[in-house]
């Protein structure tokens, strides 16, 4: 019998993706979260067990026997800090699939001492961990580079009720203020977006996109990559698709693609790697699950906070999500 990994929002949208995952892969998945019912109906089988964030003796008891923890309920400025307590408390790994720019900002900061001696890995999942591996593969032999530029070309983008939730937390945090990543630093403005050309590798092509659609990618990547400027962009059809509602088959799937193009700039050189797969959610459970499996499995680099690039090996990550995601030659 494998592992027993505790999941945190086991019958969220992303989460019944992880579980399914972790099966898939051996893992025993102990499934948590708020509502009991809820529980029971999504993952009938499997031993559940029901924990709120605000009691943390229910998450002692959600993480007891477990190896692991995997939280995948938003909003993450509410979860992340207690589940990430919990995982401490019960010396175990923590990983998140957060995409929330403040709540993995936190995680950084407020955790960079108290977890010196732990495995945490924030945002493994399609915004902030893929980005991160991606980038770290083109960096390459360089040590510092002066701009990441990460453009997203979705074909579209039908977000779940916990994206929506956890973005209104975010832009109440920022109390309505964009965010960019320049000069080193995390800068809030209220400048208003522009909308820009992007050349996307074939055979998307040039597409409009909202420059400065930024994404937690802002938080992972120069958490440990010398670069002082890192730029997200969106298309414009997935962006104005946010107010809109998850559209999925039914195994959970939704039909929309993706397409991330990094691009990495130092002097006159460029280095780029691209991905490109299905579903943005979907494909977020095997990198999350992949990344348990490595911390479990002793694949790590270090300890403490980190992004999926410094605790991995970037490229040979990559290249274990060849089910999932199709990855283009590093160019430059």
């Amino acid at each position: 019998m494998g592992s027993k990994v505790a999941v945190f929002g086991a019958y969220g949208h992303t989460g019944r993706f992880v579980v399914a995952d972790l099966l898939g892969r051996g893992f025993v998945p102990l499934a948590s979260g708020r509502d009991a019912a809820k529980l029971r109906a999504a993952h009938p089988g499997l031993e559940t067990r029901q924990a709120s964030v605000d009691d943390p003796a229910s998450l002692d008891r959600a993480l007891d026997g477990a190896a692991a923890v995997l939280n995948c309920a938003g909003p993450f400025a509410l979860t992340a800090t207690p589940v990430l307590e919990a995982a401490l408390r019960a010396s175990i790994p923590y990983v998140d699939v957060a995409a929330e720019i403040e709540a993995n900002t936190d995680t950084f900061t407020r955790f960079a001492d108290l977890a010196a001696d732990a495995v945490v890995v924030p945002a493994m999942a399609f915004f902030g961990g893929l980005g991160d591996l991606m980038a770290t593969t083109a960096m390459g032999d360089w040590t510092v580079a002066d701009e990441v530029h990460v453009a997203y070309g979705l074909s579209g983008w039908h977000p779940t009720a916990g994206t929506l939730g956890a973005g209104a937390v975010s832009r109440q945090r920022r109390t309505g203020r964009h965010v960019r990543y320049t000069g080193g630093e995390l800068r809030y403005h209220d400048d208003p977006r522009r909308t820009v050309d992007w050349t996307f590798p074939a055979p998307l092509g040039t597409k409009p996109v909202i420059a400065e659609f930024t994404m937690t990618d802002v938080v992972t990547i120069p958490s440990h990559l010398r670069v002082p400027e890192v730029r997200t962009y969106m298309t414009v059809e997935a962006a104005e698709d946010l107010a809109s509602t998850a559209a999925a088959d039914g195994r959970g799937r939704s039909p929309e693609t993706f397409l991330v193009d990094v691009v990495v700039r130092s002097g006159d050189e460029e280095r780029r790697v691209v991905a490109r797969g299905r579903d943005i959610y979907a494909v977020s459970a095997p990198l999350a699950v992949e990344a348990v499996h490595r911390v479990l499995s002793g694949q790590t680099k270090r300890t403490g906070v980190a992004a999926a690039g410094a605790i991995f090996d970037a490229p040979d990550f990559l290249r274990a999500l060849s089910p999932h995601i199709t990855m283009d030659a590093v160019s430059g």
